[in-house]
C-alpha cells in the first residue's frame, strides 16, 4: 500500500466539524500544529452560550471553552482550555482536558484520562485511565483502558513517520503522537510510540506496543515495529 498521509487516507471527514483542519495537500499530522490558533478563531465567532449541556457545579471549567448541547460534565472533571467539546459527549470524572482540545459530538472522556493539543473525532470513545497528546484520533475510535499515546521521542527529537517501505519522513513536529483511523481498537495497556499512524479498522491487542505505519484492516498482537 502507498502512503500520502493526508487526511482522507485514515478518517471520514464527515464525521468532524472541524475538516478545514485538514488541507487536501498536507499530511494528516500538519493538522495539529494548527490547532493553537483554530480554536482562538472559534472561540472567537461563537454566538450566544459557550457553556451548554449539563455541567456539575464542582466541574472546572476555563474560560476560554465552548460546549455543545448535550454534553455531560462530571463532578471533579477540569476542561482547561481553550477547548471545544462538541455535543452530546460525556466528560467523566477525573477527566484533565488541557490545553487546545477539539472533540466532534458523541465523544466519551474518560475518568483518569488526559488530553492536549489533540483532535477527536465523533464518537471516539477514550475512557479510562489514558493519555493523549498532540494526537489525532479517528470516528469511532476506541482506546482501551491505560492506553497511551506518547508523543515526544526519548532523545526531544523531531518526530518521524516510519513508512513500511522507503525513508522515514520528517513531520517538523517535537510533538506527535498517533493519528488513529477511523474504528480502530487499542486494546488495554499499549503504547503507541510517537509517529505512529495506524489505518482504519485495525485491531491492537493488548499490553501491545507499536511503531511506525499500520495499513487498514490490519491486527497487531503484542508486535512492534522499528
Amino acid at each position: 500500500m502507498s502512503y500520502n498521509f493526508t487526511a482522507g487516507q485514515f478518517l471520514d471527514l464527515e464525521h468532524t466539524e472541524h475538516g478545514s483542519l485538514f488541507p487536501d495537500d498536507q499530511p494528516a499530522w500538519s493538522a495539529i500544529a494548527k490547532i493553537k490558533d483554530y480554536l482562538q478563531t472559534a472561540l472567537a465567532a461563537v454566538e450566544g452560550e459557550r457553556l451548554n449541556g449539563e455541567i456539575h457545579g464542582r466541574a472546572i471549567i476555563g474560560p476560554e471553552v465552548y460546549i455543545g448541547a448535550g454534553t455531560v460534565v462530571e463532578a471533579n472533571a477540569v476542561i482547561k482550555g481553550p477547548a471545544w467539546i462538541g455535543s452530546n459527549c460525556t466528560v467523566r470524572s477525573g477527566a484533565y482536558v488541557r490545553e487546545h482540545v477539539i472533540t466532534g459530538d458523541g465523544v466519551m472522556m474518560g475518568n483518569s484520562s488526559e488530553f492536549k493539543n489533540c483532535l477527536l473525532f465523533d464518537e471516539c470513545e477514550v475512557p479510562h485511565f489514558n493519555y493523549v497528546g498532540d494526537s489525532i484520533l479517528g470516528y469511532k475510535a476506541h482506546l482501551g483502558a491505560g492506553v497511551v499515546l506518547s508523543n515526544v521521542r526519548l532523545d526531544r527529537g523531531e518526530v518521524r513517520v516510519r513508512p513500511p517501505e522507503g525513508r522515514p519522513q520528517t513531520t517538523g513536529l517535537k510533538k506527535f503522537g498517533a493519528i488513529v483511523g477511523d474504528r480502530t481498537e487499542i486494546g488495554c495497556n499499549s503504547v503507541l510510540s510517537p509517529g505512529t499512524i495506524l489505518g482504519r479498522d485495525c485491531v491492537i491487542y493488548p499490553c501491545s506496543h507499536w511503531m511506525g505505519v499500520l495499513a487498514d484492516g490490519q491486527t497487531v498482537k503484542k508486535s512492534t515495529t522499528f
